[in-house]
């Protein structure tokens, strides 16, 4: 089982949910998070003064899938969550060793 960790940008959810659901992800866990990356922030203008934002909101989505998702689950979340600007965001990849669904007691992959 490997845990995909998902940093995008907010109004790309609706879609990424969507198209996740369509290749089969049956749950995942979504997080409102900030942050920056190589573009450090952004400068806007409100009532004639600029300020700068330093941490840009993203969501972060957190799925456990089997391992032979993986691969089909991050290329649905980057087709459907790039623009093609800076800061579409990031996926990250960890190896799960157990999992349990605390209400039947089942592990390991009956419990996704």
């Amino acid at each position: 089982m490997k845990k995909i960790e998902a940093i995008i940008r907010p109004f790309k959810i609706d879609d990424v949910r969507e198209a996740l659901s369509e290749v089969g992800v049956r749950g995942l866990t979504l997080t409102e998070v900030k942050g920056y990356g190589r573009q450090k922030g952004h400068t806007e203008v409100y009532r004639g003064s600029e300020y700068h934002i330093d941490f840009l909101p993203k969501l972060k989505l957190e799925i456990v899938v089997t391992d032979h998702l993986v691969d089909i689950v991050i290329d649905t979340i980057v087709k459907t969550a790039r623009t093609g600007q800076v800061g579409d965001g990031k996926i990250f990849v960890y190896d799960v060793t157990e999992a349990v669904r605390i209400r039947t007691e089942e592990s390991g992959e009956d419990a996704l």
